[in-house]
């Protein structure tokens, strides 16, 4: 399990709140949240550390996941 600064805590928390504006409100269940949380600490574990860095790698996926939970 890796330890994250509260510094990325937030920015993590920032980035999940922008990717979750570019889901429709119809379809931005529970469920959809906690995916895009997923690919964000999957990322940062990773090493991407910058916002524009997790928010991206989330957004790549927001289809594939709205396909597969929708």
């Amino acid at each position: 399990m890796s330890d994250y600064s509260p510094e990325l805590i937030q920015i993590m928390r920032a980035a999940l709140d922008d990717v979750m504006t570019k889901i429709p409100v119809d379809q931005a269940s529970v469920a959809i949240k906690a995916r895009m949380a997923e690919y964000i600490l999957k990322a940062a574990g990773e090493g991407q550390t910058s916002y524009d860095a997790l928010v991206a790698s989330a957004s790549d996926h927001i289809q594939t996941v709205l396909s597969i939970l929708t």
